[in-house]
């Protein structure tokens, strides 16, 4: 598997926390150098750790906003 970097731009908010501490967030992500994308995915308490998630562009991100109101 190859490495990949990342960087937290910003986060936006916790959605929800299960007993071990991981939370489900959402944030803007850097990957690997790219232009900061919307994320959703559990992270471990210190950010060390991260599961699947799912990434949206600016334009996915205003149309699931749409799609949710």
């Amino acid at each position: 598997m190859a490495d990949f970097k990342y960087e937290i731009i910003e986060e936006i908010g916790v959605l929800s926390e299960n007993a071990k501490g991981w939370r489900k967030e959402l944030n803007r992500i850097s990957w690997n150098g790219a232009a900061p994308k919307y994320d959703i995915r559990d992270w471990a308490p210190e950010h060390e750790k991260m599961g699947k998630g799912v990434t949206l562009t600016e334009e996915e991100a205003r149309k699931l906003k749409e799609l949710l109101s």
